[in-house]
């Protein structure tokens, strides 16, 4: 305990000075309790004044309402307190002059008037200042310099730059403050030559004249012009260095950044808390352990005490660069723990896959925010739990004191498209409409892709023609979502849209149209948008590859891959492994395949295409040794799984699947439509089943995939008479034979499904087609066939139509009961 001197004001200065926790005001506040001074006024003015410093607010309130006869000492402390609460504060403080004025007695004084400008001014409200600038003139105080630069602040900060600079002009007397807020004014209104020109006319400068004309020059984006400054003050203090630094690293310049702050470290202006969070968070930026080593060492050796602020950002540093354990550290090290601190740990564990340790550091979290349900939603979206993050986000709408934001719902929207359920998708678009959260182009430009990856291009297309701003990341999402719809038409329509609104194409949205194309087969326009790439990347070459290794060009496609400007990467011979597996290019696979398990040791995608061009080429030793392989590096080939949404719950399928509780319905309806689409003339491509078994069980095999068993589950479950397309999403690939079946299905069923696997989107919907599978396998045979989309058409509808009278006659009008 301290013991404070009794009776006069200037005994409770020192105390004052070393105040600053919670408990040492409360010893403060007990001492004016004992020595009966609670009640007066001087001292309980301090007391609020001491509440502002350690930002204690419902205290400070507690102690205003304790005082039966405030003066104008404890009004003023009070405003001030609301002042610099921040503007959701500023009715508060309006509301307490009001009560002021009401008591007939209380006279404000000038002290009460900069308070109360500056909370005006954080709204803005320029009715507002008005009004109290007329009260200063009621009471006389428009000479007091204080008040004075107040109003002129107040009108600046209100966007009357016009009023405030006749005020500056009429000064009597301008004190540095008054130059220093005029050239911030301007600064802050963009307006730098105005800002130069008052600052080359100030009869003299100071730190803060310097470091306002760099931080104008910073913030408008002008680096060069700021440093330029920043090396010409003749006196620099720790407020100048941070403007600099901050600058560089708003601006993505980190060795610059770091640079100047090695710099700084070689004078005497030693680095506060605003330094070291802003140099420690590009550190944690570059997310580079090396680095953080170095700045960790480089404050030890320096011996720089580290408050909770810091040490926040030093965790937030660890756990962005990987180094959990760290992290954790000082976590559990720190005596003090803020918000920010448990988020950072948070959003550590969920970035780096623990969601389960996050999740338990969340529930064991004091009092949490949006950020720190924004940390939790986002792990379990990023790491694929989409399901859960969405039960999360359920939670998260019960309780009062909190209301999703932006971030939240781009989490929700990120979960809804992986999912790609589209009542979910209209689910979320309606909470955000229903509840008025706030969306700028980045919310609405995650909309138009969860939109896409659900199905709903009309949505996608709907949300993108409302935005009243569009950049190119908009025009990106509705690209990317035509192209996984196999609409190569809209697609370049789209891209011809960009060039003539004066949108600039990035690197992705030639990926995406470049994809587009490969898609339909369009290898004529994919080569002319590959053409008019300026630069292309090593992405594009990736695309074009497989534009011409799904055309069967794949001569051309390695010529290509020899020619090009840069070293293959994985992404490129995986293309042409793709390429191989359709076109059983066996010796090429094997080629490219030795090139991937180099590049990428622990795919286990790359063997598992290598075991399925062996597959298809009856090589089943081979395909053995590649499973053996995968078996010594200890991996695992992904397990096919097939969902479809009811009733807001997802019904999930793998190959042979009878685990649900439906699966003798769902048997018996998928045995229905074999029959049917066999009376057809439809039969197995048993080329597509991957093992070494009897082809009667390789067509057993193929029967119960995991998306017809979906698909099946869809039509038991609809309504009857919907005319709403059964919507099935698979984490794999289709296989050729089950793309097949499911145009047939579609047709007896004669209801539109729509499947989405983990390249693109297939529409089945009144489809014209052969049943007969020979029939298919000629067309494929054709060479023209891997050309281009519309020969591949004019040949199916060629050899179609020999037998379509034959398949009508066979009962094509025919569904099976039920439907």
């Amino acid at each position: 305990m301290v013991r404070l001197q009794p009776l006069t004001r200037s005994s409770l200065v020192a105390p004052a000075a070393w105040c600053k926790h919670p408990r040492h005001l409360k010893q403060i506040h007990a001492f004016l309790f004992r020595h009966g001074l609670h009640h007066t006024n001087l001292w309980l003015a301090t007391l609020i004044s001491l509440c502002s410093r350690l930002t204690l607010p419902r205290y400070a309130r507690r102690v205003f309402d304790s005082v039966s006869h405030p003066d104008v000492l404890v009004y003023t402390a009070m405003i001030k307190l609301q002042a610099g609460a921040g503007p959701q504060a500023y009715a508060d403080a309006v509301d307490l002059y009001l009560a002021m004025q009401r008591t007939g007695h209380v006279r404000p004084d000038s002290f009460v008037f900069p308070a109360l400008l500056k909370s005006v001014s954080s709204v803005p409200d320029i009715s507002l200042g008005k009004a109290i600038h007329a009260q200063i003139l009621r009471f006389g105080h428009q000479s007091d310099p204080y008040v004075q630069n107040a109003v002129m602040n107040m009108y600046a900060k209100c966007g009357e730059i016009f009023l405030a600079h006749q005020l500056f002009e009429r000064l009597p007397e301008k004190a540095l403050a008054d130059w220093n807020s005029m050239i911030s004014a301007y600064c802050r209104l963009g307006d730098l030559t105005a800002a130069r020109r008052l600052f080359k006319l100030m009869p003299r400068t100071n730190e803060v004249s310097w470091t306002t004309m760099v931080s104008g020059y910073a913030k408008s984006g002008d680096l060069e012009t700021a440093r330029e400054m920043f090396d010409q003050m003749p006196e620099r203090n720790v407020v100048s260095w941070n403007a600099m630094l901050s600058a560089y690293a708003h601006e993505d310049r980190d060795e610059e950044a770091l640079g100047l702050f090695k710099k700084m470290l070689g004078t005497t202006i030693w680095p506060d808390e605003t330094t070291l969070v802003t140099v420690i968070s590009v550190c944690a930026k570059r997310a580079d352990p090396e680095l953080a080593g170095w700045l960790v060492r480089l404050l030890e050796d320096n011996e720089i005490a580290l408050n909770c602020f810091v040490r926040t950002a030093m965790l937030d540093m660890y756990a962005k660069c990987g180094c959990l354990e760290a992290a954790r550290r000082i976590f559990d090290c720190m005596q003090e723990r803020n918000s920010v601190s448990w988020n950072a740990m948070i959003a550590g564990y969920a970035k780096n896959g623990d969601v389960d340790t996050a999740k338990e550091l969340f529930d064991k979290m004091p009092e949490k925010n949006v950020v720190s349900w924004n940390s939790m939603i986002a792990g379990y979206a990023q790491n694929g739990h989409c399901e859960t993050a969405l039960e999360l986000f359920k939670e998260m709408t019960t309780v009062k004191e909190l209301k999703p934001d932006e971030l939240t719902m781009a989490s929700v929207f990120s979960a809804c498209g992986h999912l790609g359920i589209l009542d979910l998708a209209n689910w979320a678009q309606n909470y955000v409409k229903i509840n008025k959260v706030k969306l700028c182009i980045s919310g609405y430009n995650a909309m138009i892709h969860m939109c896409a990856r659900c199905g709903s291009m009309e949505e996608s297309r709907k949300v993108f023609e409302e935005m009243s701003v569009k950049d190119v990341i908009s025009y990106n999402a509705l690209i990317a979502g035509f192209a996984a719809h196999g609409q190569a038409p809209e697609v370049l329509r789209l891209l011809s849209t960009m060039q003539e609104v004066g949108v600039e194409p990035d690197r992705i949205t030639f990926i995406g149209v470049l994809t587009a194309c490969s898609h339909a087969g369009l290898v004529d326009e994919g080569r002319r948008v590959f053409e008019s790439i300026k630069t292309p990347s090593v992405d594009h070459y990736a695309c074009l590859v497989d534009l011409l290794g799904r055309a069967g060009r794949l001569e051309e496609a390695q010529k290509l891959i020899k020619e090009m400007p840069f070293e293959p990467h994985a992404g490129i011979y995986g293309a042409l492994l793709n390429a191989c597996r359709t076109h059983k290019a066996v010796k090429l696979g094997e080629f490219v395949a030795g090139k991937l398990f180099m590049l990428e040791p622990n795919n286990s995608g790359n063997y598992v295409l290598l075991s399925n061009i062996y597959a298809d080429a009856k090589r089943w030793d081979d395909v053995e040794k590649v499973r053996q392989m995968m078996r010594n590096n200890g991996m695992q080939k992904t397990t096919a799984c097939s969902w479809v949404e009811c009733g807001g719950k997802v019904h999930r399928f793998i190959v042979g699947d009878q685990s649900h509780p439906q699966s003798a319905e769902i048997y018996k309806l998928l045995g229905e439509l074999t029959n049917k689409m066999r009376s057809l003339g439809y039969e197995p491509d048993k080329n597509w089943s991957l093992r070494d078994v009897e082809d009667e069980e390789k067509g057993e095999l193929m029967g119960v995939h995991s998306e017809r068993l979906a698909i099946a589950f869809g039509l038991i479950v609809c309504s009857p008479g919907s005319s709403a397309p059964i919507r099935v999403v698979k984490n794999l690939r289709v296989c050729g034979d089950c793309h097949f079946a499911i145009k047939i299905i579609s047709k007896i069923v004669r209801k539109e499904i729509i499947v989405r696997d983990n390249t693109r989107f297939h529409h089945f919907k009144d489809v014209l087609m052969d049943a007969r599978m020979s029939n298919y396998q000629r067309i494929k045979q054709t060479p023209a066939f891997y050309i281009f989309a519309p020969v591949r058409e004019l040949l199916y509808e060629a050899i179609a139509v020999k037998e379509k009278l034959a398949i009508l006659a066979k009962g094509n009008s025919a569904t099976v009961p039920g439907f």
